[in-house]
């Protein structure tokens, strides 16, 4: 995607150069560079990238997980990088937030199908964080609606269609979610009240 912007955390230099190369051709945006995790971090944090590619052994890692730092604030994919001599390509791709590996050597070409699928993932998983919230919610909406309409038929004698025709009637009139009326309505009978 044209304008992506990137942040670069690894030491190898002559490797930076490839990928920097690679990245200007394929119009993505190099926003910072670190060579250890302290100042990974801290351009990550200030520069917003949409993509991170580090090398999870970078100095100043040790005893943390930085993928897991980045992943738990959600800031943007992370594709790791790995020399092909490494046997522990499969535990790379495990660890939190990483959505891409780019071995060492680089090969240019490879470089713009990683970042895109990359981005693409993280989106994918970001959208379906946001569904499951939104969901979760709903489902703690519905225990608080059916909470008050348990109550109101207790403590009124009504059916549950009238408990719920009731609940909607007080939203309708005061323009206040049917959620927050059955809050309320449950904070009312738990006080004592009737």
């Amino acid at each position: 995607m044209f304008g992506t912007r990137v942040v670069i955390a690894d030491t190898d230099a002559a490797f930076c150069r490839s990928l920097k190369e690679a990245f200007r051709h394929a119009d993505y945006l190099v926003v910072g560079e670190a060579t250890d995790a302290r100042g990974a971090l801290q351009i990550i944090f200030q520069a917003e990238p949409q993509v991170v590619v580090l090398d999870p052994y970078i100095p100043g890692s040790e005893g943390i997980e930085l993928t897991g730092i980045i992943d738990d604030h959600r800031v943007a994919p992370v594709v790791a990088v790995v020399s092909q001599v490494r046997r522990e390509i499969e535990d790379f791709a495990r660890l939190p937030g990483v959505y891409g590996i780019l071995l060492k050597p680089l090969q240019p070409a490879t470089v713009q199908p990683v970042i895109e699928s990359a981005l693409a993932n993280f989106d994918r998983a970001m959208k379906m964080e946001k569904e499951l919230r939104d969901l979760r919610q709903e489902l703690e909406n519905r225990k608080v609606v059916e909470m008050a309409k348990g109550l109101l038929m207790e403590r009124k004698k009504v059916t549950e269609k009238e408990a719920y025709k009731y609940l909607q009637k007080v939203s309708m009139d005061r323009c206040i979610p049917l959620v927050k009326v059955a809050r309320n309505v449950i904070l009312h009978y738990r006080q004592g009240r009737d």
